[in-house]
């Protein structure tokens, strides 16, 4: 008798899941505008996409920083409609397999109302359609390739949100800087094949240096997990280059450079934000000093300016000193967005948030001024061309540029 008791229990539990996952966080309408059962507490929980472990950790853990920073100050603030706001966190160790199981983890587990994440290209590529298919707000804070706001065919995903400074629009400008203040006119192509960030920004770059008269004098590929690069440097170094782009991470970014200095050649690389993190030197020691790497953010104390500059301030206060780089800031920013648009809907109910994300315009976050056009994707300007140096605490990025985009 017990054991068929606990048997009608456990079919009920089931049935009340199925029923639950079926519906998914976005169907139900708020009946008042205010609430939804997606967040029948009293907290609002988002979930964050991103690696704590693995190659990527770097940009996962910044990005986190960044989001436990806003959702504390939201907090202290009196929260969003009532209620706080809570972190669900997942790692999903920089593996793509992984990465769409935490996503579905986050929408059907736990519930959450919106995803932020993740701040690489590849992942947030497999993650958006899920997203799109449960009505789940997801807003990546650092994703920069093709496809991520729309699917293959072009489509627009009305729940797939980022607010980042994207390659086709920075490595244009980062390449005419190139010529016109550094006097490049020949340069060796690097692609990471089995990265669809460094796939995708490489075919930006090659277009933006045919566009600008630039020679590519050499194409090699290299593979993410790639521990000797001698071959591609042996092949690059007859044709002479007057610089390396690189358009993969700074793990394998790092090593290339080493081999580089190793075959006695004299030249520099740049690459996008997949390079930006300190595991770029860590790998690279001093070889990679006067790498370049363009982003949309630079926390520079003596520019920064109001929000920014108690961000940056706060940030360096409860680090040690460290200053907030672009995913930091970039995961601030994005939960920063999230709230606004929740307060302005009045609804926690994605299918009711998300409209006001597309009304963001001029809007001031701590990484700069963010305006949603159209197609979700947002216009960023400068881009900050950072260069790895010598500083008093050891090698670290500084401003070589801010470069306007126009």
């Amino acid at each position: 008798m017990k054991k068929r008791s606990l048997l009608w229990v456990l079919i009920t539990l089931l049935a009340l899941s199925l029923m639950v996952v079926g519906c998914g966080g976005g169907e139900q309408a708020a009946t008042d505008g205010a609430d939804t059962s997606a967040d029948s507490g009293d907290t609002i929980k988002i979930g964050f996409l991103g690696a704590k472990t693995g190659g990527h950790a770097d940009f996962g853990i910044k990005t986190l920083a960044g989001m436990q920073m806003a959702v504390d100050d939201i907090n202290k603030a009196g929260g969003i409609l009532g209620k706080q706001l809570e972190i669900v966190e997942e790692d999903h160790g920089s593996k793509l397999t992984e990465g769409a199981n935490v996503v579905q983890k986050l929408i059907q587990r736990d519930k959450v109302v919106a995803i932020i994440g993740d701040p690489t290209t590849g992942i947030t590529k497999l993650a958006a359609p899920i997203a799109e298919d449960n009505k789940i707000v997801l807003l990546s804070a650092g994703a920069v390739g093709d496809n991520v706001v729309n699917d293959e065919q072009g489509n627009l995903r009305e729940f797939v949100y980022r607010n980042t400074l994207l390659d086709a629009v920075a490595a244009p400008s980062v390449v005419k800087y190139l010529k016109e203040e550094l006097g490049w006119q020949r340069v060796a192509l690097i692609t990471s094949m089995n990265n669809d960030y460094s796939v995708g920004l490489s075919k930006i770059f090659k277009q933006a240096l045919l566009d600008n008269g630039l020679e590519i004098v050499a194409e090699e590929s290299v593979q993410d997990g790639d521990q000797n690069f001698s071959a591609q440097v042996t092949s690059i170094k007859p044709k002479n280059p007057d610089g390396i782009v690189f358009t993969g991470y700074y793990t394998e970014g790092g090593l290339l450079m080493k081999e580089v200095r190793k075959q006695g050649m004299d030249i520099n690389m740049v690459g996008g934000d997949g390079m930006l993190g300190a595991t770029l030197w860590e790998m690279g020691g001093e070889a990679v000093n006067g790498s370049m790497v363009y982003c949309g953010f630079e926390a520079d104390p003596s520019m920064a300016e109001g929000k920014t500059k108690d961000f940056i301030d706060r940030y360096s206060e409860a680090n040690n000193g460290e200053l907030p780089n672009m995913f930091v800031a970039q995961g601030y920013d994005a939960v920063m967005m999230l709230a606004d648009s929740i307060t302005a809907a009045n609804s926690v109910d994605p299918s009711v948030f998300k409209e006001e994300f597309k009304k963001l315009a001029d809007w001031q976050g701590v990484s700069g001024t963010i305006t949603i056009q159209d197609n979700h994707e947002p216009l960023k300007s400068p881009v900050y061309l950072l260069e790895v140096a010598e500083g008093d605490n050891g090698q670290q990025f500084k401003v070589k540029a801010a470069i306007p985009v126009k």
